[in-house]
């Protein structure tokens, strides 16, 4: 007895299975962590090394150069580059994909420790960060006041709420941005020191040997111990202005005397706002492995409290919140899917107009797709965007197997059997084809989850949900959906008068006039075999270059609510020169109406901005639109060059869209001159809305040089000269003081108005050995030169970053192709490029599908020909596929509604393969089935075709419409839905078109001449 026999004589059996399937999957999907992206490490560490003061020759030369050669001998690393500038080394490493962050931080640590011996004294030890690769923090919340102090707001919030928020489970770091930390500031008067005989080294010294932290021990007695300390250190204002500089014959000079000490902040340099008002931020960084959704929610459930606890005076406020897109992207997705559930029914109804045969297929539809969480739990997954994706489209395929199901059992019952007789025959003749589409799905979607790289690590468990959803669909299709029928149909009665009867009658009447001329089509089609043949080879000709010729980039472009913006002012720039531009952008951002806030964060070097936009539902501009638009803006900001940006499409990836590297061993002269021109071909091109280079040769520079033998005369050394130079101007700090319970920098310099040009710097005194002062110009001169902004490398070689944004319009995948073009023709000899950021995403992405489909088609092939027991059926059924590949790629051609070649359109494409197919298993089946009947080939493929067109037709509509709310989607992450679900509809409509005539011509051309040839798999299954 056949195993589906089985389940139709014993409906409790059924139904048990069906419930197990249902109460596994409930409990599974309560268990399953919810996600915005498959789980996945995208690890940046950043090793920054300060030296104050040392220009970036030395910077580069002493500190990056030996820090970047051990660096690079670590394990897991995809690419590095550093950042050479006054004072900082910058070297940020960029991980592979998926690699233990941990572990490499680890060995990253060990190399940085191994040469610590080799950077300049007065380095400080190197700071070894962890992040994600992203562009700004996944949320920022701003502390403002009108009453107390920058320092004092610094204080409250550094105190109290960053430990609170550090702790929070999954935050890597809660980083204070544009605060100010208390310091005591000892501002130096150049010419009150050199009328006392005293240089900025004295004072430094003093600092270092009277406010001394000293651990003093304890008394030892035979009984009692006592534990002793000493004040040897400094607390208060007053404590160091008292403090003794020198002392000589009596005479007593204080600090207070030579300086003027104030309880300061220890940065003057930055800035950070939000609607133009001055706040202190915490940014939440996540861990690497940590869940977004979870670590976000832990802060927000946190800051009630937080807020609640505040000083008066003090206000918290939430400025950006990452999650909210994926929250809104999230509910999009599920009403889509509800959606979908939804139409898929009406068109089963329309289709069967019974709704005893419209329950069965439904019924599928929640069983499946509860059922493939059990699976998804059994795998490791998690419910997020891309497994959300997977279970709408699986709708359209889960109700295939049973509508198949529904439609034999009633063709049977229209022949003349009962219900249950109808149902095992129809269950006996279907289980061959349902296993053989079931076995197809699998075999597509194998090679898309072992596929490498980001799109293997974002699609696995999209495709293998798939795979899991549509396992239990066929599960149900031979066990459910029969006792259904033999149990819920009726046979048909051509006389009954109900809605129902009248409704099953139209709709018969209707499925049958197209039956007839569908027949009649085809058998004219077969009539010019040779014509529909040259048809099909057509179609498969023009799959290459539609797919060469259409636009291409690593993911659409999402509203994700925010717009960045990136600033860059002259090198020179001060922060009051800089919050000059700053307004101005703010100025633009807020008169916008869709502006909820702007918050911006001033730093040396670069500004970055958030206008954060009114929700999705509230604004009817999107933010694709706007960007361009306030670009346009920018642009005609004078003194400053401002990008506006969004984020990154996927993760891994931060900075503006296009980063293009030009690299070489040349000068950093030659590489200017060669990325200036470059730059400028670039332009001309007009792909570009906006495009600049890192490698900036206009940083004014002042070089003071030394009569090296008057320095030897008055008895001196370059390290006192430099040392004493170093304490008046670079704002190093010379110890630590103790205020309520924390440590905070002692730092001596030159109050500004006596630094305000490189003129007043010759009119400072130093102490010769013989205790007299002489201006430093007596050994001195300053040389005036222009030198570069940092010296960059990539790879250690020197670089010159091309980033930029594309024109609107203009795919990434053009516009890096353009580059690689000038690249090309323009480029010296010994100079190479390479890409960062999305665009290395993109190369490294771009070529990986086409092996995916490649494999796919194998081992479609190979399946059909296990199932099938033929190599010639296999290559009938897999005509279909270049058929629908062909009517999606059209549509990507032409850029109906901005669709491009992408990752989810390439997943798409894959998608049709085993959608397709499973129109051509249906004919092949019942051909064979039929010849092996007796019937002539030609005769047999024209029933077959005919007697499958009603299930055909079904099972399209059914998964066309059902990814209809993907198309029409709006909203937070539309645009990838809209990719996926336009290629989907539009390559399975067409593909099916094509495919009711070019099947049955390579059937009559392909199939075994021999009418008498064994049986199929698929036959020999439900035999």
């Amino acid at each position: 007895m056949p195993i589906t026999d089985i389940f139709v004589r014993r409906p409790v059996l059924s139904l048990v299975v069906s419930a197990l399937i249902l109460v596994i999957g409930v409990r599974a999907m309560f268990a399953l962590p919810i996600l915005q992206y498959p789980e996945m490490q995208n690890g940046v560490v950043t090793v920054t090394t300060t030296y104050a003061g040392a220009d970036s020759d030395i910077i580069a030369g002493f500190i990056t150069s030996p820090l970047e050669n051990v660096i690079a001998q670590a394990n897991g690393i995809d690419y590095m580059t550093s950042s050479s500038q006054t004072g900082v080394s910058s070297i940020t490493v960029n991980l592979r994909l998926n690699y233990n962050t941990g572990d490499a931080l680890t060995e990253i640590s060990t190399k940085v420790s191994s040469v610590l011996n080799q950077l300049p004294n007065g380095t400080q030890q190197p700071i070894l960060a962890l992040k994600t690769g992203s562009t700004i923090d996944a949320m920022y919340i701003a502390f403002s006041s009108t009453v107390l102090a920058e320092n004092e707001v610094t204080d409250y919030v550094a105190r109290v709420v960053q430990p609170k928020l550090q702790a929070v489970a999954g935050v890597q770091v809660a980083e204070i941005l544009g605060g100010k930390n208390f310091a005591m500031r000892a501002w130096l008067d150049p010419d009150k020191l050199a009328s006392l005989g005293l240089t900025a080294t004295d004072v430094a010294t003093a600092l270092e040997t009277n406010d001394y932290i000293a651990g003093v021990g304890t008394t030892k007695g035979r009984l009692i111990q006592v534990k002793l300390s000493a004040a040897t250190n400094l607390h208060s204002v007053e404590e160091f202005r008292e403090l003794i500089i020198k002392n000589v014959d009596g005479a007593v000079v204080r600090l207070k005397d030579v300086a003027d000490v104030t309880l300061g902040s220890d940065d003057y340099d930055s800035r950070t706002s939000f609607d133009g008002k001055s706040a202190v931020y915490i940014g939440i960084q996540v861990a690497p492995s940590a869940n977004l959704l979870n670590v976000v929610a832990g802060v927000r459930e946190m800051l009630p409290t937080i807020f609640a606890d505040l000083p008066t005076g003090l206000s918290g406020t939430v400025l950006y919140d990452a999650t909210d897109f994926v929250n809104t992207s999230i509910h999009e997705v599920v009403s889509s899917l509800f959606e979908a559930a939804l139409i898929v029914t009406l068109v089963v109804f329309v289709f069967l107009g019974s709704w005893r045969s419209v329950f069965i297929p439904i019924v599928a539809i929640p069983l499946s797709l509860i059922g493939s969480f059990a699976l998804m739990l059994a795998f490791g997954f998690s419910i997020n965007l891309l497994t959300l994706l997977a279970l709408v489209l699986a709708i359209g395929l889960v109700v295939d197997d049973a509508i198949i199901v529904v439609e034999g059992v009633n063709r049977h019952m229209e022949q003349g059997l009962k219900p249950v007789d109808a149902a095992i025959a129809a269950a006996r003749e279907l289980a061959g084809p349902i296993i053989a589409m079931t076995a197809v799905l699998i075999a597509v979607y194998v090679p898309v989850g072992f596929q490498g790289g980001l799109t293997g690590s974002l699609f696995t468990e999209f495709a293998f949900t798939l795979v899991a959803a549509v396992m239990v669909s066929a599960v149900i299709a031979l066990t459910l959906s029969p006792m259904s029928c033999a149990y819920l149909l009726a046979p048909y009665d051509p006389s009954a008068r109900t809605v129902e009867a009248r409704m099953v009658r139209t709709i018969d009447g209707a499925m049958k006039a197209v039956t007839r001329v569908y027949r009649a089509a085809l058998s004219a089609s077969l009539h010019v075999l040779p014509l529909t043949v040259l048809f099909g080879a057509l179609v498969l000709s023009s799959i290459y270059w539609l797919y060469s010729n259409s636009t291409s980039q690593l993911a659409p472009p999402e509203d994700e609510g925010v717009i960045l913006t990136m600033m860059t002012a002259a090198p020179n720039a001060t922060l009051e020169q800089r919050e000059f531009y700053v307004q101005q952008i703010y100025d633009i951002l807020d008169k916008r109406p869709e502006t909820d806030l702007v918050f911006q964060i001033d730093m040396p070097g670069q500004v970055i901005g958030g206008w954060v936009l009114k929700p999705w539902d509230e604004r009817s501009v999107s933010a694709l639109a706007l960007a361009p638009l306030i670009q346009q803006e920018f642009n005609k900001i004078a003194g400053v060059r401002v990008a506006a940006f969004q984020l990154p499409p996927l993760p891994g990836s931060s900075g503006l869209p296009i980063q293009f590297v030009l690299k070489s061993n040349d000068t950093y002269e030659r590489l200017y001159e060669a990325s200036q021109n470059f730059l400028a071909e670039a332009m001309k091109s007009g792909k570009f809305i906006f495009l600049d280079s890192d490698m900036k040769i206009d940083q004014p520079h002042a070089a003071i040089h030394f009569d090296r033998d008057k320095v030897s005369a008055l008895g001196l050394n370059m390290s006192d000269v430099g040392a004493a130079m170093a304490t008046m101007l670079g704002g190093n700090y010379a110890n630590y003081f103790d205020l309520g319970g924390k440590s905070y920098k002692v730092i001596p310099q030159v109050r500004q108005q006596h630094r305000l040009n490189t003129d007043q710097l010759l009119n400072y005194y130093i102490k010769a050995s013989d205790g007299t002062s002489v201006p430093l110009s007596t050994i001195a001169w300053i040389e005036t030169k222009t030198v570069p902004q940092s010296l960059n490398h990539f790879q250690q070689l020197n670089s010159s970053t091309i980033a930029g944004i594309a024109m609107p319009g203009v795919s990434d995948g053009e516009a890096l192709a353009e580059l690689e073009a000038i690249a090309a023709r323009s480029l010296p000899s010994g100079y190479s490029y390479d890409f960062a950021g999305s665009s290395r995403q993109l190369e490294q992405e771009s070529n990986g599908f086409v092996t995916t489909f490649a494999l796919a088609l194998v081992i479609i092939f190979l399946v059909l020909s296990a199932l099938f027991n033929s190599f010639r059926d296999p290559l009938v059924i897999l005509v279909s596929v270049p058929m629908s590949l062909a009517g999606a790629l059209v549509f990507i051609w032409l850029g109906i509604g901005g669709a491009t070649i992408n990752i989810y359109t390439q997943v798409g494409l894959v998608t049709l393969m085993g959608l397709v197919s499973k129109h051509g298993i249906l004919m092949v089946e019942v051909a064979n089935t039929l010849r092996k009947q007796g019937l002539a080939k030609r005769e047999a493929v024209i029933e077959a075709a005919t007697i499958r067109l009603r299930p055909i037709l079904m099972t399209t509509a059914a998964m066309v419409l059902g990814v209809t709310p993907l198309i029409i989607a709006t909203g937070a992450g539309a645009n990838s839905r809209y990719n996926m679900g336009l290629v989907i509809a539009s390559g399975l409509s067409i593909g099916t078109l094509f495919t009711l005539f070019v099947v049955p011509a390579f059937y009559l051309l392909l199939s075994h001449r021999d009418e008498t040839a064994p049986a199929t798999a698929a036959t020999s299954a439900s035999a």
